[in-house]
């Protein structure tokens, strides 16, 4: 058996990382990680691939050399020192209001993308990253012209209900809203708005051509976020009709 099941534990104990923890970041359950550290599978190719872009190894390192071994000049630790394991640089594209018609055409393209605008943030170590500018009142307390960063999501079933969500659709463009999956159909969802005065909407999964799961929002701190003695009444003009139309369905 290769030594890259006792340099993942290893490399976990000097992260300071829980299998859990470890876990999450290589996309595995945590008993599949027990499994490796405790030599009873071989990790996966895919897996030691993540571990070596993650702390800047070969694979022939993590499946060949022992990691653990702290003599001579070359052991990892004084790589770890010389490097100081400088986290991957995630470059994140940015897709402003005035480019939100070209990327309905282009998200798919990859040249396209490369030609967006790109920022890095310090809290981000790997991943499919993408930030969007937002506008409208819609999901108030979050202002217009909010930057959000979100992650791809890969798969529908992934998103837990309620979760805020930029959304790339054929029919209704890029919209950030929270979305709630149709227990009855899976090819619906249901988009709600955090402000109330706008009503909640559904569209077919199937319109949704790329979905990023909102992980940061970006905003400028003396936003003002626009709320009037009108917009209040309206919201709670509009939130006594929901519940009055909810107790008539009720009786």
């Amino acid at each position: 058996m290769s030594v890259a099941n006792k340099n993942l534990k290893y490399l976990r104990k000097l992260r300071g990382w829980t299998q859990d923890e470890f876990a999450t970041k290589l996309n595995i359950k945590r008993s599949l990680l027990g499994a490796y550290e405790e030599e009873r599978a071989e990790p996966r190719i895919d897996v030691l691939e993540t571990v070596c872009d993650m702390f800047r190894l070969t694979l022939d390192e993590m499946l060949r050399k022992d990691l653990s071994v702290t003599s001579g000049s070359d052991n990892y630790l004084a790589k770890r020192r010389a490097l100081k394991l400088a986290p991957v640089i995630t470059q994140i594209p940015f897709v402003p209001v005035k480019a939100a018609a070209g990327y309905l055409v282009g998200y798919a393209d990859h040249e396209f993308v490369d030609e967006l605008n790109t920022f890095t943030l310090p809290m981000l170590n790997g991943g499919n990253y993408r930030a969007f500018e937002i506008s409208g009142d819609s999901m108030l307390p979050t202002p217009s012209g909010s930057i959000i960063v979100g992650e791809k999501v890969e798969a529908l079933d992934s998103v837990k209900n309620n979760t805020a969500c930029v959304l790339v659709s054929r029919n209704d463009g890029i919209v950030y809203k929270r979305v709630q999956k149709n227990v009855k159909s899976r090819n619906k969802l249901l988009l709600v708005s955090d402000n109330p005065a706008f009503q909640p909407y559904s569209i077919n999964s199937d319109e949704v051509l790329e979905m990023w799961e909102a992980q940061y929002v970006i905003s400028k701190t003396n936003t003002s976020q626009n709320w009037n003695v009108g917009q209040l009444v309206n919201i709670v003009a509009n939130l006594q009709q929901q519940v009055d139309g909810m107790k008539k369905k009720i009786n």
